[in-house]
Protein backbone atom coordinates (compact mmCIF):
# COMPACT_ATOMS: atom_id res chain seq x y z
CA UNK A 1 0.00 0.00 0.00
CA UNK A 2 1.09 3.53 -0.79
CA UNK A 3 -0.16 6.57 1.07
CA UNK A 4 -0.47 9.87 -0.76
CA UNK A 5 -1.38 13.25 0.73
CA UNK A 6 -3.74 14.89 -1.76
CA UNK A 7 -5.65 18.06 -0.99
CA UNK A 8 -4.70 17.71 2.69
CA UNK A 9 -6.26 14.24 2.90
CA UNK A 10 -4.43 10.90 3.12
CA UNK A 11 -5.27 8.21 0.58
CA UNK A 12 -3.98 4.64 0.86
CA UNK A 13 -3.86 2.96 -2.53
CA UNK A 14 -2.46 -0.29 -3.88
CA UNK A 15 -0.70 0.71 -7.09
CA UNK A 16 2.53 0.03 -8.95
CA UNK A 17 5.10 2.57 -7.67
CA UNK A 18 5.89 3.50 -11.28
CA UNK A 19 2.25 4.26 -12.14
CA UNK A 20 1.91 7.86 -13.33
CA UNK A 21 0.45 10.04 -10.60
CA UNK A 22 -2.30 11.10 -13.02
CA UNK A 23 -3.80 7.60 -13.11
CA UNK A 24 -3.49 7.15 -9.35
CA UNK A 25 -5.36 10.41 -8.82
CA UNK A 26 -8.06 9.73 -11.40
CA UNK A 27 -8.54 5.95 -11.37
CA UNK A 28 -7.48 4.83 -7.90
CA UNK A 29 -8.62 7.83 -5.86
CA UNK A 30 -11.46 9.08 -8.06
CA UNK A 31 -10.52 12.75 -8.35
CA UNK A 32 -11.25 13.40 -12.01
CA UNK A 33 -10.59 17.15 -12.29
CA UNK A 34 -7.02 16.53 -13.39
CA UNK A 35 -7.16 15.72 -17.11
CA UNK A 36 -5.26 13.44 -19.47
CA UNK A 37 -4.19 15.39 -22.51
CA UNK A 38 -1.11 14.02 -24.22
CA UNK A 39 0.75 11.68 -21.87
CA UNK A 40 4.12 13.25 -22.74
CA UNK A 41 4.14 16.44 -20.65
CA UNK A 42 3.51 18.73 -23.60
CA UNK A 43 0.03 20.13 -22.97
CA UNK A 44 -0.29 20.83 -19.23
CA UNK A 45 -3.82 19.43 -18.81
CA UNK A 46 -2.53 16.99 -16.18
CA UNK A 47 -0.72 19.49 -13.96
CA UNK A 48 -1.01 19.28 -10.20
CA UNK A 49 0.94 21.01 -7.45
CA UNK A 50 3.58 18.90 -5.73
CA UNK A 51 4.89 20.86 -2.76
CA UNK A 52 3.51 23.99 -4.48
CA UNK A 53 5.33 23.36 -7.78
CA UNK A 54 3.30 22.76 -10.95
CA UNK A 55 4.08 19.20 -12.02
CA UNK A 56 3.07 17.08 -15.02
CA UNK A 57 1.25 14.22 -13.31
CA UNK A 58 1.31 12.13 -16.50
CA UNK A 59 5.11 11.92 -16.23
CA UNK A 60 5.49 11.68 -12.46
CA UNK A 61 5.69 8.20 -10.93
CA UNK A 62 3.72 7.71 -7.72
CA UNK A 63 6.94 6.63 -5.97
CA UNK A 64 8.41 10.12 -6.36
CA UNK A 65 5.61 11.94 -4.53
CA UNK A 66 5.27 9.81 -1.40
CA UNK A 67 5.45 12.13 1.60
CA UNK A 68 4.84 15.23 -0.51
CA UNK A 69 1.87 17.57 -0.47
CA UNK A 70 -0.15 17.18 -3.68
CA UNK A 71 -2.88 19.63 -4.66
CA UNK A 72 -5.28 18.99 -7.52
CA UNK A 73 -7.88 21.32 -9.00
CA UNK A 74 -10.30 19.93 -6.39
CA UNK A 75 -8.04 21.28 -3.64
CA UNK A 76 -8.15 24.75 -2.20
CA UNK A 77 -5.82 27.62 -1.47
CA UNK A 78 -6.22 31.38 -1.38
CA UNK A 79 -4.53 31.85 -4.76
CA UNK A 80 -6.51 29.06 -6.40
CA UNK A 81 -9.81 30.43 -5.12
CA UNK A 82 -9.02 33.98 -6.24
CA UNK A 83 -7.90 32.74 -9.65
CA UNK A 84 -11.11 30.72 -10.06
CA UNK A 85 -13.16 33.88 -9.38
CA UNK A 86 -11.09 35.84 -11.89
CA UNK A 87 -11.47 33.03 -14.42
CA UNK A 88 -15.24 33.38 -14.12
CA UNK A 89 -15.15 37.18 -14.25
CA UNK A 90 -13.04 37.17 -17.42
CA UNK A 91 -14.96 34.29 -19.04
CA UNK A 92 -11.74 32.36 -19.54
CA UNK A 93 -13.02 28.84 -20.24
CA UNK A 94 -14.53 27.85 -23.53
CA UNK A 95 -14.40 24.06 -23.77
CA UNK A 96 -12.76 24.00 -20.32
CA UNK A 97 -10.62 20.91 -20.85
CA UNK A 98 -7.28 22.65 -20.22
CA UNK A 99 -8.53 24.81 -17.38
CA UNK A 100 -7.53 22.61 -14.41
CA UNK A 101 -3.92 22.62 -15.63
CA UNK A 102 -4.04 26.33 -16.44
CA UNK A 103 -5.38 27.17 -12.98
CA UNK A 104 -2.86 24.93 -11.23
CA UNK A 105 0.01 26.52 -13.17
CA UNK A 106 -1.25 30.04 -12.41
CA UNK A 107 -1.57 29.07 -8.74
CA UNK A 108 2.02 27.85 -8.71
CA UNK A 109 3.13 31.13 -10.29
CA UNK A 110 1.34 33.26 -7.69
CA UNK A 111 2.58 31.04 -4.86
CA UNK A 112 6.16 31.86 -5.88
CA UNK A 113 5.77 35.37 -7.31
CA UNK A 114 3.35 37.84 -5.74
CA UNK A 115 3.74 40.41 -8.53
CA UNK A 116 4.61 38.66 -11.81
CA UNK A 117 5.43 40.70 -14.89
CA UNK A 118 3.84 39.95 -18.26
CA UNK A 119 6.98 38.02 -19.16
CA UNK A 120 6.79 36.04 -15.91
CA UNK A 121 3.19 35.11 -16.71
CA UNK A 122 4.03 34.16 -20.30
CA UNK A 123 6.98 32.04 -19.17
CA UNK A 124 5.04 30.27 -16.42
CA UNK A 125 2.04 29.53 -18.62
CA UNK A 126 4.02 28.46 -21.69
CA UNK A 127 3.77 24.77 -20.79
CA UNK A 128 -0.01 24.81 -21.08
CA UNK A 129 -1.87 24.47 -24.36
CA UNK A 130 -5.36 25.90 -24.85
CA UNK A 131 -6.93 24.62 -28.06
CA UNK A 132 -9.57 27.35 -27.83
CA UNK A 133 -6.93 30.09 -27.76
CA UNK A 134 -8.01 31.88 -24.57
CA UNK A 135 -4.44 32.88 -23.71
CA UNK A 136 -5.15 36.63 -23.47
CA UNK A 137 -8.12 36.04 -21.15
CA UNK A 138 -5.98 33.71 -19.01
CA UNK A 139 -3.30 36.38 -18.75
CA UNK A 140 -5.88 39.07 -17.93
CA UNK A 141 -7.41 36.89 -15.21
CA UNK A 142 -3.97 36.32 -13.65
CA UNK A 143 -3.21 40.06 -13.76
CA UNK A 144 -6.61 40.78 -12.19
CA UNK A 145 -5.91 38.31 -9.39
CA UNK A 146 -2.58 40.02 -8.67
CA UNK A 147 -4.43 43.36 -8.37
CA UNK A 148 -7.07 41.82 -6.10
CA UNK A 149 -4.37 40.52 -3.78
CA UNK A 150 -2.72 43.95 -3.58
CA UNK A 151 -5.93 45.42 -2.16
CA UNK A 152 -6.49 42.75 0.50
Amino acid sequence: MTTLLINKKKYSIDVDPEMPLLWAIRDSIGLTGTKFGCGIGACGACKVLVDNVATYSCLTPVSTVIGKNITTIEGTSENLQLLQKSWEEFNVPQCGYCQPGQLITATSLLNSNKNPSDTDIDDAMSGNICRCGTYQRIKSAIQHTVELKKHR
